[in-house]
């Protein structure tokens, strides 16, 4: 079966089948499915398959979604479709693609058709459409999520294997734990919105849903670039994916701020999921979750609201009863707003950021539940709002936060609920979250999806360096697991491999430095080989990274004994006098576990 989407690339590249066979196995797979209130529009299959052979025509296989069919949510323009953003009296019809769907087809996808979404993006829970409510194909009385209900859908029951969602307040992530598949909520910026339907134009980001981390970094990849027609677009790169990083440090709340809304199984799994994590090597911090709490109840009880109004408010004049009740409730008290309060809570924002930026110091990345519990679509019925905000708990806050964000299945529960766990991290830390990500969904062993599809195994990691990569060999307290490898991580860093050096170093433990660190020289007589690791830095990251090199430490030249010469950590040879020769160690690595043995 090939349902990933390296799986469908890698067979049409060989060619046991065809991009035209694919997207009509999709076409298929969405009439035998049977459920209308997936997909608000489909495109004419004829039209969809001409555009697959006419793909294969052309010869390019090395296209990265080479005859990969996708699904994109109804507020995100593609050319030749209606916009509904689920409500029939807005709709328009699209002349051009979105910015991101542009640059899925030239990646060699194809477009199958607009899915279903909480009108106007406004809702967690995926029932507030006029086009019915999606299914939710693992359990079919829980809600599918939202807004991006549709799109994620889609995926967990296989009629595509990627689809696009957007993600304002946890629109790309609620509804992946919901449905058991993968929600990528990429750094602000990092893809454009141009041509998205706004729902809060200054938090708003397109959003990625797959059956594994690989195939959403491979679209991430695809889409990701500055755009001259988004204003809100940034030069950011997405970085290269790495071993799941050694001592990565995860913050976890204290104890007693979660909350389950009396879940107890999903409070067993999260721990469950914290643990796994540990057990792959993360080291867990405690951090203090209420000034998330807080940025959270800002989104809707503050002057961002007022945003989601200026979309629509032409048409809640003109006519309030074309727009769902419970999103025009939401969204009509954006008119109350004034300026005053914007600013005050502009103001506490600032505070609540700096907040933020305090607690990531001290961690690479936080781990949370995506959702605290999941809830039925008679529940949800019954009680939109509040209900609709529990899912919100832990997602509400991010891109006021400026965050990017990872959810990926933990746990099938055994009363056939989903589970699943979301990773967050300061925005262009996309591929460390992805690289932490892909290897914890892994180790679950989880069916994917809704058809109890087995994951592949993960792809191996190219070594070779990225054209906007540096090479540089850490000796010391860089080291993986060491005092300050997090500074590697926090700039994009990705370890290449173990080396050592030529035999013509000598290594010493510096005195008087916090953390302790070694210094190394190269001599003429008496040195020897000295392990080390070559890590990759993003081009843009090296300088800063160098800057920061404290004296006696130095940059220079380090020979390989490959051959190869990187650029590497060396000491001033003055540092030298009185420090302590560890060279017959062969390492800091080695040095510091016989330090450990000896107290």
């Amino acid at each position: 079966m090939t349902e990933t989407v390296a799986e469908i690339v890698a067979a049409h590249r060989a060619g046991t089948t065809s991009p035209a066979k694919t997207v009509a196995r999709s076409f298929r797979r969405i009439r035998d499915h049977g459920d209308p209130a997936i997909f608000i529009s489909l495109r004419e299959e004829s039209e969809a398959t001409a555009e697959a052979e006419a793909l294969t025509a052309r010869g390019d296989t090395s296209l990265p979604l080479y005859g990969v069919p996708v699904a994109v949510k109804d507020n995100i323009d593609v050319a030749g479709l209606a916009t509904t953003a689920a409500c029939p009296a807005f709709s328009y019809n699209a002349k051009q693609d979105a910015n991101t769907v542009a640059r899925l087809r030239a990646a060699g996808a194809i477009v199958i058709g607009k899915t279903n979404l909480d009108q106007f993006a406004t809702g967690l829970v995926g029932v507030r459409s006029p086009y019915g409510i999606p299914k939710n194909p693992v359990r079919s009385d829980l809600v599918p999520g939202g807004s991006s209900s549709g799109s994620a859908v889609a995926v967990s029951a296989g009629l595509v294997p990627l689809s696009l969602g957007t993600d304002t307040a946890g629109s790309g992530r609620v509804p992946a734990m919901l449905n058991n598949i993968v929600g990528l909520k990429p750094s602000l910026g990092l893809m454009s919105t141009f041509g998205v339907v706004p729902a809060c134009r200054t938090l708003d980001c397109v959003s990625i849903f797959s059956l594994n981390v690989d195939d959403a970094v491979t679209a991430l990849n695809v889409m990701a670039g500055l755009d001259a027609a988004d204003p809100f677009s940034r030069d950011r790169t997405v970085g290269p994916l790495t071993e799941f990083p050694a001592g990565v440090r995860i913050g976890v709340p204290r104890k007693g701020q979660l909350v389950f809304f009396g879940d107890r199984e999903s409070e067993k799994s999260y721990g469950d999921a914290v643990a796994r994590l540990v057990a792959l090597g993360a080291t867990i911090v405690e951090i203090n979750l209420e000034p998330f709490y807080e940025t959270a109840r800002l989104l809707y009880e503050g002057p961002w609201v007022a945003e989601r109004y200026l979309v629509i408010r032409d048409l809640l004049a003109s006519n309030p009863d074309a727009i769902h009740p419970v999103t025009r409730e939401i969204t009509i008290a954006g008119a109350r707003l004034s300026a005053a309060d914007t600013f005050a809570a502009l103001y506490r924002l600032e505070g609540l950021r700096y907040t933020a930026r305090r607690t990531f110091e001290s961690i690479d990345a936080m781990v949370l539940p995506t959702a605290p519990t999941a809830y039925t679509v008679e529940q949800v019925l019954a009680n939109p709002i509040e209900l609709n905000s529990r899912n919100g708990t832990y997602t509400n806050f991010v891109n006021l936060l400026d965050l990017c964000g990872l959810a990926v299945p933990a746990a099938m529960r055994a009363d056939g609920i989903p589970f699943g766990i979301t990773l967050l991290a300061p925005a262009g830390h996309d591929a460390q979250l992805a690289s932490i990500g892909r290897v914890f969904h892994a180790d679950t062993k989880l069916a994917v999806g809704a058809n109890g599809l087995k994951q592949p195994p993960l792809a191996p990691l190219s070594k070779a360096l990225a054209a906007d990569e540096v090479a540089i060999a850490v000796v010391g307290a860089h080291l993986s697991g060491m005092a300050l490898n997090h500074e590697l991580l926090a700039l994009g860093g990705r370890l290449i491999a173990a080396a050592d050096t030529t035999p013509d170093y000598k290594l010493y433990a510096l005195r008087g430095t916090v953390p302790p660190k070694p210094g190394m020289l190269r001599v003429e007589a008496g040195g020897a080989a000295i392990a080390v690791e070559v890590w990759a830095l993003p081009t843009k990251a090296f300088g800063a990274f160098v800057a920061a090199v404290p004296s006696p430490l130095s940059i220079g030249t380090v020979h390989l004994a490959d051959g190869s010469s990187v650029k590497g950590f060396l000491a001033e040879a003055a540092a030298i006098d009185g420090a302590r020769d560890i060279t017959h160690f062969g390492g800091w690595r080695a040095f510091m576990a016989a330090q450990t043995k000896s107290a």
